[in-house]
């Protein structure tokens, strides 16, 4: 017995070790994948961006110079103009328009209809959003521009003008995916306690004070989560932008666009050239991650995705 009872020790020992090998073979496709597809190609791009490169011939250091022929670059300037716009709309209205419907179906009703309703847009696929909204938008057909004559307003060149193009490009993007925003909203409001709302309610806190003195911050991990994320799809954001280029390029020109243009063979610009200006416009991003990425953990507990 002595014997038995000695060795049942170095059995459970043995335990742990099984289960990280389990884990390691799990974890070793999705590994392989992100150091394939998204570390190497990573880091060959910073290392390109020193070099010029264009395919055909080797790579030829040349130092910080491709950065600055990107800073001192008008059109660079112009485009990252654009895509701040666009991105702030983006934020903003979408944020704002998702949180209101969020609660709407919190307070109202929690039908899995409805939210199945909420979630059409960001089905449709945005070439035929594209389409529709083209239409819609039309200056002289559009069905905007004739509910705007019918309430005695004039027409307006949503997608033609300087001054509308962005904004209206924006709602659209805005359209699409503020129905999955709010439910990613809806679903942390739901994770709060209810006894912390009947504990408010218990103290006299009325609607509107709950909303913003427990609500709101209670919810605050995942809206600075979700304001990530809208952050990131708005700034990498090219087809909306490109679905309306034949207005004035200039106005519609963001970095993402600028990119995606430059790589074409009659944009006559080299690799090295598309990896510095990559990496510049992805500095905010980076940025931004650093400081919210405590945040962001914590969001992920906060709502159970443990």
């Amino acid at each position: 017995m002595a014997v038995a009872s000695s060795r049942a020790p170095s059995k459970q020992a043995r335990g742990p070790r099984g289960d990280g090998l389990l884990a390691a073979i799990f974890i070793a496709p999705a590994m392989a994948g992100f150091l394939v597809f998204l570390l190497w190609p990573t880091l060959r791009g910073i290392y390109l961006s020193f070099t010029r490169y264009n395919l055909l011939t080797p790579a030829e250091w040349v130092g910080l110079d491709n950065y600055r022929r990107m800073v001192n670059d008008p059109i660079f300037w112009g485009s990252l103009r654009v895509t701040v716009e666009y991105v702030v709309i983006n934020i903003g209205v979408q944020t704002v328009a998702a949180l209101c419907i969020a609660v709407l179906m919190q307070r109202l009703t929690t039908s899995s209809l409805l939210r199945g309703v909420v979630l059409t847009p960001y089905l449709v696929s945005n070439v035929v959003a594209g389409v529709v909204f083209l239409w819609i938008l039309d200056t002289q057909l559009g069905i905007g521009n004739e509910i705007l004559g019918a309430l005695g307003f004039d027409h307006v060149a949503f997608l033609a003008s300087n001054e509308w193009v962005i904004p209206s490009v924006a709602l659209i993007n805005v359209w699409r995916h503020v129905g999955y925003t709010a439910l990613l909203l809806f679903a942390g409001l739901q994770a709060i306690p209810g006894d912390v709302y009947e504990a408010a309610r218990v103290d006299g806190a009325g609607k509107v004070r709950i909303f913003f003195q427990l609500s709101l911050p209670m919810a605050s991990a995942p809206l600075i989560t979700l304001g990530v994320l809208t952050y990131i799809t708005a700034w990498n954001d090219y087809f909306w932008p490109l679905m309306v280029s034949y207005s004035d390029s200039s106005r519609v020109l963001t970095v993402a666009l600028s990119i995606f243009r430059s790589q074409t063979p009659q944009s006559g610009t080299d690799w090295a050239g598309l990896m510095a200006a990559t990496l510049i416009a992805a500095l905010p991003m980076l940025v931004l991650f650093g400081v919210f990425a405590r945040r962001i953990v914590n969001s992920i507990g906060f709502s159970g995705l443990k």
